[in-house]
Order: C-alpha cells, then structure tokens, then sequence
C-alpha cells in the first residue's frame, strides 16, 4: 500500500474512533450530567426584594430515570420563590409516578405551567435527520394519548400550580404583584394566540408581567411581548440536543434563530426589548437519548432591582 493510501486509512480509522467517542459520550454519559444553569435579570422597580425563579422543562420523564428523578428532588433545596415549567413533562404512560418523585418537595412554592404536546400524547420514533429539513409535524397516523388529566391534577391540586394553557393568572411574590400569561403547545396548533390581548388585559394592573408558552416560535414571543409581557419564558428546543462546539445548536424544531435556542437572550421589537430564557430543558425522548455539547439543565433566574 502507498504512503498516501496508509494516511487515508489511518485518518478514516481516526475519525470512527472519534465518532465513536462521542457517541459513547452522548448516549452514556453527557445525558446524565444535569446541570444548573443560573442568570440575573434586573428588572424590579429600585429597592425591592430579589425574586428566584426556578425554570424547569422538557423533563420527558420516565419511570425507570432515577437519577433524573433524584436530581430534579434536589432542586427544592435551591429554595425557588417562584416554578416556572415550558411543559413536555411526560414521557412514557406510567411517568406520573416518576414526576412526583421529583416534584413532590416543590408543593406549596408558587407556580405556572403550560403544556408540550408530549404532556398530552406519547413520544413515537422519528428520524432525526428530518429536522434539518424544518420543524416537525404531527403525526398522521394513530397517537397513544396520556393522562393529561392526572398530571394538571397533580400540578394544581397536589402542588398548587396555575395552568396558563391559554389562560392568565396572577399571584404575589414576595411583595410583588405577578401577572403572567400563556398559550398551550404552539408547535402542535394549540395556542390561541388570539386571546393574548384579552389575558394580557386582564392582568394589566400587575407590576411585573410574564409571557409563558413552550415552544418559542417567533409569531408566539412576537404575541407575548406585543401583549406586555416584560419577560418570557420557553422551552421546546432542547437546545438543538447534538451541538457542534464552537457553533451552537443544528436545529431547534421550531423557528426561533438558532444562536437564541438555549439560553437567557433578548427579544426585541421595534420600541423595546425583553430577556427571554429558553430552557434546554431535564430530559430527551426515550427513542433518542442523547445529549452532545448540550447538557440536560433547569435555570435558576433571580430578578433584582434596576439602579435607583
């Protein structure tokens, strides 16, 4: 064999190695290395208290994810003022039992929520590479429904959480008149985007206003902010879940621009601009478990008060 054949061979021999690496990094380990992400946002009027937001999304839970489960308990000892979850909580039939688990030390600390089309029917296999092509579209054939029913009971009744599936709430945090608003999923059509205006007045007279929703299409943060929403709120992307460093997320499932698809970022108008955090989010589908440059993650996000 010539010098340049043995070069060639050994470079494509380096490159299965490498991709094999990584491989063994996405699917084995990198998708268990949950991670805290934390932001400060000074939006509250000058000497008022701080308020801490826990955001949590795109758990995707499943009843074997014990650590997944142990890791997302921890999180009540953080001392969260405030939940905040973008939805896709469910991830298999029996995953209630899985997200009271991790959710059962967070009863009694206010929250809001909104619904992923995973929260409603079962995950299904895909293939990957279509969402290179655009976001994906709902399935045309038979879907296996979850106990939707069972997981907003335990959320409202067991937790004390306000649903925002096309809905408004208020509430008082340490001395601060929240109101917050929301649609269900975007991404499978069931936002009304057209009741924005009117839940967006009927929490008018709050100090602080958020925009909630779980999946950040660009026309649904448009609609939030156009409401009055003063922050916003997303998951959904996952944060592209393979990430090539040094470049970011590949895709986003949606059409939020891809440099805003993890991460605390601004989203802006013509008159004014807003924070917006978009929760890479806990978990994955249980038919792609994977995470590459990307870890699984919930944020912690302290508003504070602007300069006197």
């Amino acid at each position: 064999m010539s010098s340049a054949g043995r070069t060639t061979r050994r470079l494509f021999a380096a490159a299965g190695i490498a991709s094999a690496a990584a491989a063994t990094w996405g699917f084995g380990i990198e998708r268990h290395l949950y991670t805290l992400r934390q932001h400060t946002v000074a939006i509250l009027p000058p000497r008022t208290d701080p308020i801490r937001i826990l955001h949590l999304s795109d758990v995707h839970m499943a009843p074997w994810q014990g650590r997944k489960q142990a890791w997302l308990a921890s999180l009540a000892s953080l001392r969260p003022d405030l939940v905040i979850n973008t939805g896709d909580n469910l991830g298999h039939q029996d995953a209630l039992r899985g997200i009271k688990a991790s959710f059962a030390g967070l009863a009694g600390v206010p929250g809001l929520y909104v619904h992923g089309s995973n929260d409603i029917v079962a995950p299904r296999p895909r293939n990957w590479l279509k969402y290179f092509a655009g976001p994906s579209e709902p399935s045309d054939g038979p879907v296996e429904t979850l106990d939707t029913g069972a997981l907003d009971e335990y959320f409202t009744d067991a937790l004390g959480w306000r649903p925002l599936n096309n809905a408004a709430a208020t509430l008082d945090v340490r001395g601060h008149h929240i109101g917050a608003f929301g649609v269900d999923d975007p991404h499978v059509g069931r936002d009304r985007m057209d009741m924005v205006p009117d839940l967006a007045a009927s929490v008018a007279d709050a100090e602080l206003r958020f925009g909630v929703a779980h999946a950040p299409y660009r026309r649904v943060l448009d609609g939030l902010m156009a409401g009055g929403a003063d922050v916003l709120f997303a998951g959904h992307t996952h944060g592209g879940q393979v990430r090539m460093p040094g470049f970011g997320a590949l895709v986003a499932n949606c059409d939020i621009p891809l440099h805003q698809a993890r991460g605390l970022s601004t989203w802006h108008d013509d008159s004014r601009a807003i924070p917006l955090n978009v929760s890479a989010g806990v978990g994955h589908s249980i038919y792609a478990p994977v995470r590459f440059a990307c870890r699984p993650e919930a944020s912690l996000i302290t508003l504070v008060p602007r300069s006197a």
